[in-house]
């Protein structure tokens, strides 16, 4: 049903209110021209005395004519702050008959793609010049429209249908960027828990991938965790890293990595965001990022694992000798040379690597200012102690040698049996 309704006689706030209140589940049609809507809405605020209302009143203005006219709150905003400084309330803008006038045609395009292909798609900017040497220093009037072309869009007609059928340029892969961990190198201040890891790959036979081995080194204590997985997926990758991290005795902070997609992925770093661990990442031209990690590939994992392949059918044995003797022997019973810098009268640094400044990273541990503070909760060096000297160094590397000794006859006998 279709009522008209003269509301000319609602002349003050509270009567509108009253309107809102008692209409509230009414649904009005509003005008179909602007013209008569905008009247309406120039009518309503001259009758009401906009400017001089409270602002609560001026609210419950805009509530009836967003309630009646069916325009937005912005705008009615707009409309009424027009009316109300005494402008006319008219439309300010009409859709073009003819649409925007091109200024280059098919032909030009078509010049455009003959030229690339003769030049071998140079630059925007080459181009351009050798169309305006077409014109000035040749005379070929064809080329008199384009050599008036922006160079930003020479670059819309390359994309314009008409030089694509003509003409089909190919561009080489471009690399981007992964907006994951910072580049730069850790920074530890002295501080136990920043560590540099990497892979070490246990090569490869008849085209056949060996198992991996991630290595994980803390940066001031040269504290090291070597654990062995088959394969560098995410399956099972990542349950290896969180138990290299748990490994540590001392709270992790820091986590430097170089840019090989087993780390850098959102898997591994949405994993140490969980952690609070700072993730980065090794800077082009920086070698030393990750070198300690590197050394350690060759003097820990390479001196005592080899290069040899081995398969990954048997990475959790060779796991289990890196956490029951490996990482204990490295940790407590094997020094290590620890650098001291020293800096000359010139301002340049260098570094010194003194006998007495050699120890094992345990002890390396203990040295460290405020160290207690730095362990996780339940760990205490006077456990740690005991784990230290349960067995003297030599007894550590005889049993390091013995279960070494095992574990390759172990994989060279199942290996020659299985082929």
């Amino acid at each position: 049903m279709v009522i008209d309704m003269n509301e000319r006689k609602l002349s003050t706030v509270a009567q509108l209110r009253a309107f809102l209140d008692a209409t509230e589940e009414v649904q009005f049609e509003p005008l179909a021209e602007d013209a008569q809507r905008y009247a309406f809405v120039a009518e309503v605020v001259v009758r009401l005395g906009y400017r001089r209302l409270r602002r609560p009143d001026k609210g419950v203005v805009m509530r009836y004519l967003e309630h009646t006219t069916g325009y937005s709150r912005q705008q009615l905003t707009r409309l009424v702050g027009r009316a109300a400084r005494g402008e006319r309330l008219a439309k300010r803008y009409r859709s073009p008959k003819q649409g925007f006038r091109r200024k280059f045609t098919d032909a030009d395009v078509a010049l455009l793609a003959e030229l690339d292909a003769l030049h071998g798609t140079v630059s925007g900017p080459a181009t351009k010049c050798l169309l305006q040497r077409a014109v000035t220093v040749f005379g070929d009037e064809r080329y008199a429209r384009l050599a008036s072309i922006s160079v930003a869009h020479l670059y819309n007609l390359r994309r314009a249908r008409g030089y694509q059928v003509r003409r089909r340029h190919w561009t080489k892969t471009k690399g981007h960027s992964v907006a994951i961990g910072v580049r730069r190198a850790p920074a530890p201040e002295g501080r136990p828990g920043f560590i540099r890891i990497d892979s070490v790959h246990q090569g490869d036979l008849d085209g056949v991938k060996g198992l991996y081995h991630i290595n994980a080194v803390d940066c001031v204590t040269q504290f090291e965790i070597v654990a062995t997985c088959e394969r560098l997926s995410e399956a099972y990758l990542l349950p290896v890293i969180e138990t290299i991290l748990e490994s540590f005795p001392f709270t992790i902070l820091g986590f430097h990595a170089d840019n090989g997609s087993e780390y850098i992925n959102h898997v591994v770093a949405k994993l140490l965001e969980k952690l609070r661990i700072e993730f980065t990442k090794s800077r082009p031209r920086h070698s030393n990022d990750n070198g300690l990690a590197e050394t350690k590939n060759g003097a820990i994992v390479r001196k005592h694992l080899g290069y040899s392949h081995l398969p990954q059918r048997f990475a959790g044995e060779v796991n289990a000798f890196c956490r029951d003797f490996l990482n204990s022997y490295v940790n407590y019973h094997r020094p290590c040379f620890f650098a001291e810098a020293l800096t000359d009268e010139k301002g340049k640094t260098r570094k010194r690597y003194r006998l007495n400044n050699m120890m094992t990273p345990y002890d390396k541990l203990k040295s460290l200012p405020e160290a207690a503070d730095s362990l996780k909760p339940g760990i205490a060096f006077e456990n740690l102690d005991e784990l230290a000297t349960a067995i003297s160094d030599n007894e550590a590397a005889e049993r390091l040698n013995e279960a070494r000794k095992k574990l390759f006859h172990s994989i060279n006998r199942r290996s020659e049996h299985a082929a």
